[in-house]
């Protein structure tokens, strides 16, 4: 059963989802699973977590199911964060007194968040100008064609613009909630949540959100070996041409091939994948980080520090020292 609001405080603070009539059940379904399931092991840093009408009288989901709202919008103003769910049509109203509750919320400092089409509310409320965010790929162009201030991201699964975060179709909104969970307690409960829910802990939020097919080694498909061979030898030189040789493709053909089926250029990928293990590295070992830019493939710390600063705006000293594991600079 989910975990019922409680007065009592919390490091993580309260997370209040929104429920209306016409609710979609599988993005409220996420913030339940995530935030609202009891996690004794996470001891008292763990989220609260609440449920809040966004208007009054019986609220229905799909398939005949009714949700009892823990409270009113009112919940909103104790809320460090605040989750939408996909709203009930793009061309559905949002109620007035539900935009002012959001912002007033968002005013005092709590952060909001939309998953799918809850963007659509978050526009509506205004809270999306002059920010960039996303939503399903199906509903770009109409969340940028209505609300031209907001700097639409199509190819994204999700968006930190800080106290506003946006994610694209349902699924990655568990990827929103990871990374959420990440920023605030920290890799190791994220991992954790993730093993729960039998997924990967973390997928950049930067990756496309279409994508042609996965990759397996039993699909066949000639980039299966060489995804693993890469990233069981990430130190090594893996050049264009290399990789393309090893997947008896030319490189023009190799690199169409790659981004049709993976979403992203095969340098953005391997880039990722760098990154990836060098914050695995970072949080579970004490390792130099010169030591860990050579076994990565970035060669140099100065390298590593730089691909830091861009991706995730800091360092790999400070990351470590977030994530509160031992390890210099």
């Amino acid at each position: 059963m989910p975990k019922k609001h409680s007065p009592a405080s919390s490091d993580a603070g309260l997370v209040a989802v929104v429920v209306y009539d016409g609710l979609s059940l599988f993005e409220y379904g996420c913030s339940v699973e995530i935030f609202g399931l009891p996690r004794p092991e996470m001891g008292d840093t763990w989220y609260r977590f609440a449920t809040c009408a966004a208007e009054p009288g019986v609220l229905r989901g799909a398939g005949g199911i009714r949700v009892q709202a823990d409270g009113g919008l009112e919940l909103l103003d104790e809320a460090k964060t605040i989750i939408v769910p996909g709203w009930r049509g793009i061309d559905a109203p949002v109620p007035e007194a539900l935009c002012l509750a959001l912002r007033k919320a968002h005013e005092r400092g709590a952060r909001v968040m939309s998953i799918c089409t809850g963007a659509f509310p978050l526009a509506a409320a205004g809270l999306l100008d002059g920010k960039s965010a996303t939503t399903h790929w199906r509903h770009v162009a109409a969340l940028a064609s209505r609300y031209p201030k907001i700097q639409v991201e199509p190819d994204v699964l999700y968006v930190d613009a800080g106290n506003v975060l946006t994610s694209a179709g349902s699924t990655a909104g568990i990827d929103l909630c990871l990374h959420l969970i990440r920023r605030d307690l920290g890799p190791k409960a994220a991992n954790h949540v993730a093993r729960r829910l039998v997924m990967p802990p973390h997928r950049e939020g930067g990756q496309a959100q279409y994508i042609e097919g996965p990759v397996s080694k039993r699909s066949g498909s000639p980039l299966a070996p060489l995804t693993d061979a890469v990233r069981a030898t990430l130190g090594e030189d893996w050049s264009i041409l290399r990789m393309a040789a090893q997947s008896a493709m030319s490189a023009r053909s190799f690199q169409r091939h790659f981004a049709r089926t993976l979403g992203v250029s095969p340098g953005e990928w391997l880039l990722t994948e760098r990154m990836n293990r060098a914050r695995e590295l970072l949080e579970e070992t004490d390792l130099p980080v010169e030591n860990i830019a050579e076994q990565v493939g970035f060669g140099s710390a100065a390298t590593l520090r730089n691909h830091f600063r861009r991706r995730l705006g800091t360092s790999p000293h400070h990351y470590r020292r977030r994530f509160n594991l031992a390890g210099g600079d």
